[in-house]
This record gives C-alpha cells, sequence and structure tokens, in this order.
C-alpha cells in the first residue's frame, strides 16, 4: 500500500541553528554573568565570537572529531559558549557534577574517555588531585574565574592552558552539523546504585526539548526574559533553560560561585529577573532575603529536583504573588516533562484546591507520553482512583538506553518505555502525584544519595553487623540520611565513631545527619530490609541541628 508523502525540507534538527539565531537577530542582548568581582556582561554579539573561537581552540588542541569534552565549572558565560561552541563542531559536551564523590569523578572521566577538561580556577583544588587517574584527558583548559589557587603541575601527559590565551590565539570557525542524530552531549546519572550511568542526548532531542522549554504551557521562556538558572549546567542540562535561553534571545544571568540567598536575592531585584529556577532548598533560603526587595519583574518560578512542599510554595504566593511552579524530570528525559500548570477549566477551584493541586508535578508538556503502571499487573492504573504505580515515560527527548552499559534492561520497558523509579498516582485531570519511589535513595537539596552505596560503607566498619539508611524529613534539606545501625553483638558503636569512620570513604554531604542503634533491621518476606518499616517508625525522628 503506498502513501502521499508530504513535500517539506528536511532540515536536520541541530543546535547550530540556535546560536546563528542568537548571533544574527540578538547581538546586543546580554549574559550576565556574577564574580566575585562583580558582574560581567557579555552581550550576545561578543559570546557568539568567542564561541567561534572557542571551536578553533578545540582543532588547536587536536580534539577528534567526536571528542568528548568535559566541563567542571559554574554558570557562567564561558560555561555558555561550551555549552554551544562543544556541540555545534560536532564533538561531544560532558558535564562533570562537581559534587560527585571522587571515585564517581574518576568513572566518568574514563568511561565517557574526556579528552580535555575545561575547568574554572575555583573548582581547581577537587578535581587536581584526580588527574593521574583520568586515563584519556591529555589536556586542562583552566577558566580564571577570579577565585581560588593557581593549580600545580600537572602528571605526566597531561598539558594545562589558560582559556583566554587560546582563546585570544584562535581563528573563528563556522558552525554546521548536518546529523540530527549526531550526539551533542552527555551527563551521567548519580542516581543510581553502583556506578553512573551516561545519558546521551543528541543534536534532535535538544532542539526538540528546546522547544518544549519554550511552549507557553510548558516554561513559556521567551525574547523578553530575563533568565536565572539557579539550577547548575552540570544538572540536567539545567533543565534546558541555557539552550532556550539563546535560542529565543532573552537575557541569561549566570549566578556563578555565589549562591548564597543574599547573593540570589540582589540578583533577582536588580537585574530585574522575570524567570528563576532552582529545586526547593535554595528557595527556601531565598525567601527571607526577599523582604523589602522588589520581586515584580518575576513571572515564573520553576522549581524541580524534589518534592515541593505546599507550605514553601504558598509562602511565596504570599510574598512575590507567585506560587512556585513545580516541574518534574530526570536526567534520562533532558529533563523536563511535566509542568505544574493550573488549566483554565480549573480556574474556579478555591485557593485551597489549587494549593493542593500545585502539590502535584503537573501534567505532561506536549511531546512527552506517560503512563503510571501497576506492578502486578502491569497495566495502567485508572485515572482519578487511590491506586498506584510505577511512573513510565516516553518521547523524542527520553533516553532509549545508556551509554556503553549493560545495566539498561533494569530501567526499560520491554516496548522502550524508561521506568522512573518513581511511584505515582494520577488525578481525574492528569495530573501526576509522586507519592514514593520504588528504590530508597535518598534525595537531599535537590541531589540524590544511595542508601545502598551508604549502608555498604557503614557495615564496613568493624564494629556494624547491620544497617540500613532512610530518608528523614529535614527542614533545609527536604530529606537527610538517618543511619540505623545494629552493631555486633559485644560491640558498641558511637555516631562519632561511625561519622569519623566515613568521612574518607563518601562524600561529605552523603553524611549520616544522625545514628540510632537498633536490635535488628526489619525483613520483607523476601529477606531484603524494609526500609518502609523503617520510614514507618522514625516517622517523626527530629534530627539533630548541629
Amino acid at each position: 500500500m503506498t502513501h502521499v508523502q508530504g513535500l517539506m525540507q528536511q532540515t536536520p534538527l541541530t543546535l547550530p541553528h540556535f546560536f546563528h539565531r542568537a548571533e544574527a537577530l540578538f547581538p546586543a542582548k546580554e549574559v550576565v554573568t556574577a564574580t566575585p568581582t562583580g558582574r560581567q556582561r557579555l552581550s550576545y554579539g561578543d559570546w557568539a565570537a568567542r564561541t567561534r573561537r572557542l571551536g578553533g581552540v578545540l582543532d588547536a588542541l587536536g580534539i577528534t572529531g567526536d571528542g568528548r569534552v568535559g566541563t567542571f565549572a559554574w554558570n557562567t558565560s564561558r560555561h555558555l559558549e561550551l555549552w554551544f561552541g562543544v556541540p555545534c563542531t560536532g564533538r561531544v559536551l560532558h558535564t562533570l557534577n562537581i559534587r560527585l564523590f571522587p571515585e564517581q569523578l574518576t568513572y566518568i572521566v574514563n568511561h565517557a574517555e574526556d579528552e580535555v577538561i575545561f575547568l574554572d580556577r575555583s573548582l581547581a583544588g577537587l578535581l587536581w588531585p584526580l588527574l593521574p587517574t583520568f586515563e584519556t584527558v591529555r589536556h586542562v583548559v583552566v577558566m580564571d574565574d577570579g577565585a581560588g589557587d593557581e593549580p600545580g603541575d600537572p602528571p605526566t601527559g597531561v598539558e594545562v592552558h589558560d582559556y583566554e590565551e587560546l582563546l585570544g590565539a584562535a581563528d573563528p570557525v563556522e558552525f554546521r552539523v548536518d546529523d540530527e542524530d549526531r550526539a551533542a552531549s552527555m551527563c551521567y546519572t548519580s542516581g543510581t546504585t553502583g556506578n553512573p550511568k551516561g545519558v546521551v542526548y543528541s543534536h534532535r532531542s535538544t532542539y526538540l526539548h528546546t522547544f518544549g522549554v519554550l511552549v507557553a504551557d510548558g516554561i513559556g521562556l521567551r525574547e523578553s526574559d530575563v533568565v536565572l538558572p539557579v539550577v547548575p549546567m552540570f544538572h540536567a542540562n539545567a533543565w534546558g533553560l541555557a539552550h532556550a535561553g539563546v535560542a529565543t534571545g532573552a537575557t541569561l544571568v549566570m549566578p556563578g560561585p555565589d549562591l548564597s540567598p543574599p547573593a540570589l536575592a540582589a540578583l533577582i531585584e536588580e537585574e530585574r529577573v522575570t524567570v528563576a529556577a532552582g529545586v526547593p532548598t535554595i528557595w527556601m533560603g531565598v525567601l527571607p532575603e526577599l523582604k523589602g526587595r522588589d520581586t515584580s519583574s518575576l513571572r515564573a518560578i520553576p522549581c524541580g529536583g524534589s518534592a515541593v512542599p505546599r507550605a514553601l510554595s504558598e509562602a511565596y504566593r504570599e510574598q512575590t504573588g507567585l506560587p512556585i511552579m513545580q516541574a518534574w524530570g530526570m536526567t534520562e528525559t533532558s529533563p523536563i516533562c511535566t509542568v505544574g500548570r493550573i488549566k483554565s477549566t480549573l480556574e474556579h477551584l478555591s485557593d485551597d484546591e489549587k494549593a493542593d493541586l500545585r502539590t502535584s508535578v503537573g501534567y505532561v508538556m506536549p511531546g512527552v507520553e506517560f503512563r503510571v503502571v501497576d506492578p502486578s499487573t502491569g497495566e495502567p492504573v485508572e485515572w482519578g482512583s487511590d491506586d498506584t504505580g510505577e511512573l513510565q515515560v516516553a518521547g523524542p527527548w527520553i533516553a532509549r538506553s545508556y551509554y556503553n552499559d549493560d545495566r539498561a534492561g533494569e530501567s526499560f520497558t520491554d516496548d522502550g518505555w524508561l521506568r522512573t523509579g518513581d511511584v505515582a498516582r494520577v488525578d481525574r485531570e492528569g495530573y501526576i502525584y509522586l507519592v514514593d519511589r520504588t528504590k530508597d535513595l535518598v534525595k537531599s537539596g535537590g541531589e540524590w544519595i544511595s542508601s545502598v552505596e551508604l549502608e555498604n560503607e557503614i557495615m564496613a566498619h568493624p564494629k556494624v553487623a547491620e544497617a540500613a539508611v532512610i530518608g528523614v524529613p529535614h527542614p533545609k534539606w527536604q530529606e537527610r540520611p538517618l543511619a540505623c545501625v545494629v552493631p555486633k553483638p559485644g560491640e558498641e558503636i558511637t555516631r562519632e565513631e561511625l561519622l569519623a569512620f566515613l568521612e574518607d570513604r563518601v562524600a561529605k554531604w552523603w553524611l549520616p545527619d544522625d545514628v540510632v542503634t537498633v536490635e535488628e533491621i526489619p525483613k520483607t518476606s523476601v529477606g531484603k530490609f524494609s526500609k518502609k518499616t523503617l520510614r514507618d517508625r522514625f516517622a517523626g525522628y527530629q534530627l539533630p541541628t548541629a
């Protein structure tokens, strides 16, 4: 059977289009970066010229045609140059999470086979000791962000360069990518047990996700916006805001390393920010700093990474006139899949009912499909019931596998949907409520902590027989880990002793806030630790404030 074919042009969906658009149409718009010595203002025209020369830098360094280019940097205009200069030359941008434990950083740099790492000088102290463990890195390019000490000598075989010196000596290049399925960037998820998993974004997926951020019922970014992405550029693509900001010519305000509440509040007021995006922990800190400030420029406060408390959203509505806009996604989903907008057909609801609705993560954006599947039957749960199941998603900006990883079978269904690991229910209107997680991860300030990995380190202590870690509510970080420990017969272990033991074994922010001794860890019928029983037991537990 033949079909009538469309007669449209087959233009590849690639990132150079967004770059060229910003360069040609919005050369006078600005990228503002907060630095330790003041705010730097760079026009899009100057940013574009520098980004083209960055392409020349990559050529001069001998980075291969599809070489992975690591970044270890804050949200700055230089980082934005890398975000476009790397993929627009056909290479692959690899954003490294500055908060990962050293062993995880070594793993992902080697697994991705990064050839060069661009890092802010203020972060050099974190990365420099790891350079000898990187197997494929031949160049390190230091971006002087006005803080930190000059790094020392690199290991043999690694050359260190100054970013501005390289840029000044480089020739600009033309940007062209013809294959929309070519990798544009990659990011490793830390929300798993075991080694992190690599998610590889194509030009096509990034292009389409950018349009998702731009649509009115997504984040609705537009040229007139002044966007403050507090969410890091190394964390789930900064929720697509940097790509969308360039695509539409919006002013971008990059907060740099100072994410303190007073600094962020000053940026919102003084730069007349219209869209400010960050995790709940950020907005908890910023809220008291907004009192007495002019925040009338704000029109949206997107928030994700962990559940937004009803009280926090309502406190923002009282202070600024705007409730927090909750959204949901994952590293594997580029990330935005849902946005918590209230439908026009629900505007008749009372303020209390709307506040309850905003505790959901919203409904899916155009381009994303979802289903909530009952694990016992494999069938989708009924909307409007209290039934829960695993949230699964599919769409053109959703991962279909992991990079060089044989664990993909755990995370994808037989028919290709992403298993998110979140337990959810759906109301009659299609609003999604996350009620639990299938894997017992602790989410602290928008970052995942693997309870299993933490338990393994605790149980490495010679006095510990068993240990289970659960997340308990925390007024600032949403959740913090509580370690439940069974000492070996005849042994006693103190909180201080265990924390001292863990200090050199896990990242500092992974350290449990408290340790409780229990007679036994409750088990499920198949012999696994019953985290649910522990969470119920310690539901009202008060963590130490110190």
